[in-house]
């Protein structure tokens, strides 16, 4: 059965599928703009949202860059970087001669609560080996070796880091 559009009357409109709030116009109020679903207009700001990085994750995101870089001096070729999938995240995607290596950036401002590489259970070397298969599945591209490393970086104070790498531990 099909049924046309449902004309819904009220005094002061004879639109389809509109309905009255009863709302009248008053001279000198800002008046709301509607949205066609008959719901008050939210207002757009012209300007995005700026939100403040924490101390925390502005140092992990500088950490991941001087990762990066040394990776970069140690003849690896940065593929992706904090690459994303349902299952979890890979901080750095690299790859060396014929191996793909799948790189775990751990961050420190001290060794107070032992080294970042310690902070690298056997559960999430064991989830970086299914996302480097993910990874590999999602791009489409072979490797004859897959390869798990790990970097630690402790912070120095001066703006720099100490970086130890352990290469293969998954």
């Amino acid at each position: 059965m099909l049924v046309g559009p449902r004309r819904i009357r009220s005094p002061s409109t004879d639109i389809p599928g509109r309905v009255s709030t009863g709302a009248k116009f008053r001279p000198g109020f800002p008046q709301r703009e509607m949205a066609p679903c008959g719901w008050p207009r939210l207002p757009r700001s012209s300007e995005p949202e700026v939100m403040a990085m924490r101390a925390k994750d502005m140092l992990g995101k500088s950490g991941e860059q001087a990762a990066a870089e040394y990776l970069e001096s140690c003849g690896l070729r940065i593929l992706d970087r904090n690459w994303r999938c349902a299952s979890g995240e890979i901080d750095i995607v690299a790859a060396e001669r014929y191996a793909l290596v799948v790189v775990e950036v751990k961050t420190r401002t001290s060794l107070r609560y032992g080294s970042p590489l310690e902070a690298v259970s056997r559960a999430k070397r064991a989830r970086l080996r299914r996302l480097a298969v993910q990874w590999l599945n999602a791009h489409g591209v072979r490797f004859e070796q897959v390869r798990i490393d790990l970097v630690g970086l402790v912070y120095d104070g001066t703006g720099g880091f100490s970086i130890e790498h352990i290469r293969g531990v998954g």
